[in-house]
């Protein structure tokens, strides 16, 4: 019988935010920066909880936030995911970017509660878009060790992409708004709509 890799939760942060024109980690939509929020939602689902981050934005947070910085081995999101994956390599993160502003608990339990450890990880989708979205989806250990050796070998850099050609166990959420990126100014603004 195999056991279950322990969960630990990774908040992305480390990009740099060009669309936004402001780092997004930092923007507050409930009264704490949006990384540190879901940093505290992470921290009541998972064992243990990281903000992944560029070396130069380790001073920004409070000294009890445990962070990884990037590596910069890998480029785009898998630079912090794999960050991490180095780090400990035993264990499957819950990954959340850092541009997710209606994530809630509700929508974390309901991912958990679907997690197929067998598959390459557990990710949510929109039914009417039925692909994965790797920056809020649980990544077994086994999926980030083989995406080093997708990486090395030239097939791309996208996450998705990866998710896509690999044994994945789609989650629709019950509450499809959870998985809103504000990626831009119009995006926070209807974030904040719909916060109200």
């Amino acid at each position: 019988m195999t056991s279950i890799a322990k969960l630990y939760g990774l908040v992305l942060s480390g990009g740099k935010s060009t669309r936004m024109g402001t780092d997004k980690g930092l923007i507050e939509y409930h009264g704490v920066p949006q990384r540190e929020y879901l940093y505290d939602l992470l921290s009541q689902v998972c064992e243990n909880t990281f903000i992944s981050l560029r070396e130069e934005q380790e001073d920004e947070l409070p000294a009890a936030i445990k962070t990884i910085v990037d590596l910069n081995e890998f480029k785009g999101p898998y630079n912090g995911l794999l960050s991490a994956h180095k780090k400990y390599p035993d264990v499957a993160w819950l990954v959340l970017a850092c541009d997710l502003p209606l994530m809630d608990l509700d929508a974390l339990k309901e991912l958990i509660s679907q997690r197929d450890s067998a598959k390459e990880a557990t990710a949510f989708a929109l039914k009417e878009n039925p692909l994965p979205e790797p920056l809020c989806a649980i990544w077994e250990p086994h999926a980030l060790q083989q995406s080093i050796t997708y990486l090395e070998s030239g097939n791309g850099t996208c996450p998705r992409k990866y998710l896509i050609n690999h044994n994945t166990k789609l989650v629709f959420p019950k509450y499809q708004n959870v998985l809103l990126n504000a990626n831009s100014e119009e995006d926070y603004k209807e974030a904040l709509k719909k916060l109200a």
